[in-house]
């Protein structure tokens, strides 16, 4: 297991943050800057874990407004673990304003989905998060431009009971803690990295997981003390997990860019759901689930 950070005393400047349980799934959060649902193993960040599933949204809240395009069929969109709950919503909302048209929604570790891309696997989209990642998509000629929609940030989430008493961030610096990140290959563990430097602690992982919800499912089955996760996944957990804020100045963000790939099989299609993610509708879903603006 590696050790991540710097060398150098434990920093304990920010004050202690109280633990925050229950929340609503779409309360929005303050300071926002990736669970396999079925993805295809590929070799990590630049190449790590990943595999494809096809998985249409639920039924969304409201029809979205505006009127249909002439576009239909069906498109596949290939979307970082921590997009899982917004674009399944988006997605539904999509087939609604877009009559005739089906998405099929594969989420996994932004870099294996990347290297799936890079391999000639089939799709019509790429939401990625981080912009490190989109690149290596772009530079291989995979997609020939991409737009950034949200911003996330990272969040220390906790079992409901919170057994180690954590309050702050400092506080998984401590050996007795069991702490989960993302593999350092992904976005998520790379943002991890990131803050604990920029606390300047040194934190040794008990698990590095392929991505943010593999995480998370460690903290809701208490097997963790705390992992370091999206803001939104805390959100999204609702009262399975508690979450502790961390302080701008230890904090990181991460911006999530979209483009339509250049062998898409619904190329048109795929320039509508693109345009929709960064429509008034799409966004007002993203930040519900607590992604801030671009």
């Amino acid at each position: 297991m590696r050790d991540i950070g710097l060398r150098g005393p434990v920093l304990e400047a920010a004050p202690r943050a109280q633990v925050r349980l229950g929340r609503s799934p779409l309360s929005v959060v303050g300071l926002v800057g990736s669970a396999l649902v079925g993805v295809v193993a590929v070799a990590g960040c630049s190449g790590h874990a990943a595999s494809p599933s096809g998985s249409t949204g639920s039924s969304a809240s409201r029809a979205p407004s505006g009127a249909s395009s002439a576009a239909t069929g069906t498109i596949t969109v290939l979307a970082a673990a921590s997009l899982q709950e917004s674009f399944t919503t988006i997605a539904s909302a999509f087939e609604q304003a877009h009559p005739g048209s089906k998405v099929q929604l594969s989420f996994g570790p932004s870099s294996g989905l990347a290297a799936q891309i890079l391999g000639g696997a089939p799709g019509d989209v790429f939401a990625s998060a981080s912009v490190k990642t989109m690149a290596t998509v772009l530079d291989g000629k995979a997609a020939s431009s991409s737009t950034p929609f949200a911003v996330n940030s990272m969040e220390i989430a906790v079992p409901p009971n919170n057994p180690a008493r954590i309050t702050a961030l400092a506080d998984l610096a401590r050996p007795t803690v069991k702490t989960s990140v993302c593999h350092d290959a992904v976005p998520c563990g790379a943002a991890a990295t990131t803050v604990f430097a920029n606390a300047k602690i040194s934190v040794t992982p008990i698990s590095e997981e392929a991505d943010v919800k593999a995480v998370l499912t460690k903290i809701e089955l208490g097997e963790v003390d705390a992992g370091l996760v999206y803001v939104t996944d805390v959100l999204a957990a609702g009262d399975k997990v508690g979450g502790i804020s961390i302080p701008a100045a230890q904090n990181t963000t991460t911006t999530y860019p979209i483009a339509s790939l250049t062998k898409a099989a619904n190329p048109a299609l795929a320039a509508e759901f693109v345009t929709y993610v960064l429509s008034a509708d799409a966004q007002k879903v993203l930040r519900d689930a607590g992604f801030a603006a671009p």
